[in-house]
């Protein structure tokens, strides 16, 4: 007897009657129940989340048709307009990168998929095409031009996806994640740290930062969010600025030398980590290094966390800088940033463009970071809002690229 094919409807999320069923798609996919250490992500019982704070987002459900509905896979996507390119001023003959005119971004609307799962007894059966063919659509009736998705290199599943209904391969970011110690970090003397105003930082990101890739044209909603935690600016000490804040506009009409700039977003308040199945030697060992630093401080010791039960994380974005100096002042930002995280936050991270001139500012640890990010993009519209960008889908990767913390 022939078994009955399985009739499966993707329907919108509903937080009412879905909640339980999505949580348990979500933890039966984490990666690594087969008993191998791996970090596990608690989404604190909201499916929507990672995406919540987007402009424009919807969560899928497919779900088995019958007398007794199952919901098998689950979907997130956002929709948002980002900088896709740049067009140089007209009159630009004069100015030096620092002093000159700023290029002008080129904006164009992308949808973002994450967060697709599907239970391992539902898959090879198109549950996962489907559910991205519909958040595709939805992409589509929001305007959106392309699409595209972040995953690891190591996940060949989900690669194969995505490239085999017409995504390719755009850009490949490293992931830089380093533990929170229990004694503060010296900042570099060359260096003075200043915490920006929100709107100071906006002003400072759109005329400095706007034309990189992926840059969120609603800036100003992503500083003002609560998560948001603050805006960090380092410049050589001694210079005006230093002494005294003039100000942005005052800021960039002359500004030092070198500078870096970063904010830190709190994700803890979206979602916690854990890392699982790690041996008990393991874990004593990086109890011994944080008991040894409490005890210490003075000596510095390199701490791990305890990563072995839930935790927050904190996220650099926005990371740009100018000058010689510039990734000099990147790492006087990040350190002043892990010392504001002591007591709040296990680690802090961020995601930085495979060329970004900065990256040597920012510490990484290799047992944490993990495998580094690929993202893949579809291009959804026949024509472009801007011919001179053409297709972004081809287009050469530039130096940096700006990460949504709200899309983690």
């Amino acid at each position: 007897m022939e078994r009955e094919e399985l009739i499966i409807v993707v329907r919108e999320y509903d937080a009412e009657t879905d909640r339980s069923a999505a949580e348990a798609v979500d933890r039966i996919c984490e990666v690594g129940t087969s008993g191998k250490v791996s970090l596990c992500m608690d989404l604190l019982g909201d499916p929507v989340s990672r995406i919540r704070h987007s402009p424009a987002y919807l969560m899928l459900v497919a779900e088995t048709s019958g007398p007794v509905r199952e919901i098998v896979g689950v979907i997130r996507g956002s929709v948002k307009i980002v900088a896709c390119g740049r067009k140089m001023p007209r009159q630009g003959g004069g100015g030096n990168r620092t002093h000159g005119p700023a290029a002008a971004p080129i904006y164009t609307k992308v949808g973002y998929i994450l967060g697709l799962r599907v239970l391992p007894s539902h898959r090879r059966m198109g549950i996962g095409l489907k559910l991205v063919k519909r958040m595709e659509e939805w992409f589509g009736e929001k305007g959106a031009e392309y699409a595209y998705m972040a995953t690891t290199k190591g996940n060949d599943a989900s690669l194969g996806l995505f490239t085999g209904c017409g995504y390719s391969k755009f850009r490949t970011p490293s992931i830089l994640v380093h533990p929170v110690f229990v004694h503060r970090l010296p900042v570099p003397r060359s260096a003075a740290v200043l915490r920006v105003p929100p709107a100071d930082a906006e002003v400072i990101y759109r005329r400095r930062l706007a034309a990189t890739e992926f840059f969120p044209r609603d800036i100003d909603a992503v500083l003002a969010n609560p998560l948001s935690v603050v805006t960090l600016l380092a410049v050589p000490a001694g210079c005006a600025a230093s002494e005294r804040w003039p100000g942005a506009e005052a800021f960039l009409a002359a500004p030092p030398e070198s500078w870096a700039i970063a904010s830190v977003w709190d994700c803890g308040g979206v979602f916690r980590l854990e890392i699982r199945g790690a041996s008990r030697l393991r874990r004593a060992a990086a109890a011994a290094t944080r008991a040894a630093d409490r005890a210490m401080p003075w000596l510095r010791i390199p701490s791990v966390p305890d990563l072995f039960r839930p935790f927050g994380a904190w996220f650099l974005y926005g990371i740009g800088g100018e000058g010689p100096a510039a990734a000099t002042m990147a790492a006087a930002v990040w350190r002043e940033a892990h010392n504001t995280a002591r007591g709040a936050a296990a680690v802090v991270a961020a995601e930085v463009a495979e060329m970004e001139p900065l990256r040597r500012g920012i510490p990484r640890w290799r047992l944490l970071s993990g495998a580094d990010d690929v993202w893949c993009v579809k291009r959804l519209a026949e024509e472009y809002s801007d011919g001179a960008v053409g297709d972004w889908t081809k287009s050469t990767p530039g130096p940096s690229i700006f990460v949504d913390p709200r899309e983690l």
